[in-house]
């Protein structure tokens, strides 16, 4: 995979509109790339520490067949993911929509396109909220974001003596878990 060549093509892009929905290359093999469960991006074992490559590579990973690659319209290498490829670490308020920020930088209104879901994690014995980035990529809420959308959120009564802390951005609500 070429750098130079890659920041070229992708130089006047955002990083939500790299069209890798639309890339289909030869797959080169797999590089020793893994991002870790914290959202760290890792090369033969070492943190990458450069902020640009990993926004980079982050504009430019897909999700094919429950497998992770890193595409450019040429070239297609095999990534390993521990569990999503993204971390949401920021929230704000703009009106009453809800925008989240990815450790990478991307933003991203909540909402219909971009749901938020439960998903249990058995390590944790708990559902961990998880979102929708892009195409079948998600990203899993940092435990201090978590903690702060639980000030936005409201009970919803189940009738079952349980409730759901739910939180809305605009018309679209999601629940970031039962409280009993």
């Amino acid at each position: 995979m070429d750098l130079a060549t890659l920041q070229a093509q992708l130089k006047d892009q955002s990083p939500q509109a790299a069209p890798v929905h639309l890339w289909d290359p030869p797959f080169c093999g797999d590089m020793d790339i893994i991002i870790k469960q914290d959202g760290t991006w890792c090369y033969n074992g070492t943190p990458i520490t450069r902020e640009k490559l990993v926004s980079l590579f982050s504009t430019v990973i897909k999700k094919e067949n429950n497998k992770y690659f890193l595409v450019t319209p040429v070239e297609k290498v095999g990534i390993q993911v521990e569990d999503v490829p993204f971390v949401v670490i920021n929230w704000e308020l703009k009106d009453d929509l809800l925008v989240f920020t990815t450790k990478e930088g991307i933003q991203f209104t909540v909402d219909e396109e971009h749901p938020v879901e439960l998903r249990f994690r058995p390590e944790q014995e708990a559902e961990i909220p998880y979102v929708k980035v892009r195409g079948d990529l998600f990203a899993r809420l940092h435990q201090n974001t978590f903690y702060q959308l639980v000030s936005l959120g409201e009970l919803v009564d189940q009738g079952n003596g349980k409730a759901l802390l739910t939180v809305k951005s605009g018309n679209y609500a999601f629940s970031l878990g039962e409280v009993c």
